[in-house]
């Protein structure tokens, strides 16, 4: 416990989940002070904080001012119940806040109202919600103290059509793994491993060869170990933009477009579909010698 005898904490029974949210929308929060006449001390305006919690899929924070918020409200005990700052509000926060006292922490003990219900609602442009009056200090210790013990009790209620989309989150970007798997061929930074193929130098990954392919395995970690030793691995009887698509197609899981660096726009439209074909037929046979099944039924069914 604290110099100033006071405690702040979460502790309550939670709704069931709704079917769809994967966070409760309910729950209270308790400001236990087991020392009230110590917390007479803090000077108006001045609060004591809560740690964030978690209810209804929002981080909350309490800000206990035991002497008032600000000099209007010094004779009144203010409570401020705040969305935490490090979360995005994407949609307006449905919420009812009721505060009541109890005498002891046992669920058995019926807590008594402190003023009324609010209905609320939150945004990102309002972020916090004041009950800079929310009783008399005088009214409280008369009513509310066992001793020099006091329990405060809040229960947030957050509407269903606010949880659902679980906002403390930010929206989940989409995957972009094989962009990031796709730019390390590309830019050739971390590569271990060259082929020479119909005179050019290629570059890969052994580990990404490896992982995506049973027979570069073999031949790179295996008992054949032929790229464990040579600084080049010659590639016969394959060509260079065969081989192009073959490491594309392993660090983007999609085949390639059909390479027409050497045709000009009129043999393209003129040979088209032959072409097309021809290509495909490379690629599958490049797909069977390496074991690369997905890239193989994919080369199988666009011949079709």
């Amino acid at each position: 416990m604290s110099p100033l005898g006071f405690s702040l904490f979460r502790k309550g029974k939670l709704s069931e989940p709704e079917p769809r949210p994967t966070v409760p929308s309910s729950g209270y929060h308790l400001i236990a002070l087991d020392s009230y006449s110590d917390t007479k001390r803090i000077p108006t305006g001045e609060s004591i904080d809560s740690a964030p919690f978690t209810i209804g899929g929002y981080r909350w924070v309490f800000k206990y001012y035991p002497n008032g918020s600000c000099k209007n409200t010094s004779d009144f005990i203010s409570i401020h119940a705040e969305l935490s700052l490090d979360q995005k509000v994407a949609q307006p926060v449905k919420v009812v806040l009721r505060f009541s006292s109890t005498l002891s922490l046992s669920e058995a003990v019926r807590p008594t109202p402190i003023g009324q219900g609010e209905r609320f609602v939150f945004s990102s442009g309002c972020t916090v919600l004041a009950f800079d009056r929310l009783i008399r200090r005088r009214d409280f210790e008369k009513e509310h103290l066992n001793g020099d013990l006091s329990i405060i009790r809040c229960d947030i209620n957050v509407a269903a059509d606010s949880s659902v989309a679980a906002p403390l989150l930010e929206n989940v970007p989409p995957s972009d793994i094989k962009e990031h798997i796709a730019r390390l061929l590309s830019s050739k930074e971390g590569a271990d491993v060259t082929f020479e193929v119909g005179g050019e130098m290629l570059v890969a990954h052994r580990c990404i060869l490896a992982a995506r392919s049973a027979i570069f395995k073999a031949e790179l970690f295996g008992p054949m170990k032929e790229g464990a030793t040579a600084n080049v691995i010659r590639i016969q009887d394959m060509e260079a933009k065969v081989f192009r698509a073959l490491l594309s197609f392993i660090y983007t899981d999609s085949l390639p477009k059909m390479d027409i660096d050497s045709m000009d726009e009129g043999e393209v439209e003129e040979q088209g579909k032959g072409e097309e074909a021809m290509w495909l037929q490379s690629l599958l046979a490049a797909a069977d010698r390496y074991d690369i099944r997905r890239m193989k039924l994919l080369c199988q069914n666009k011949l079709q």
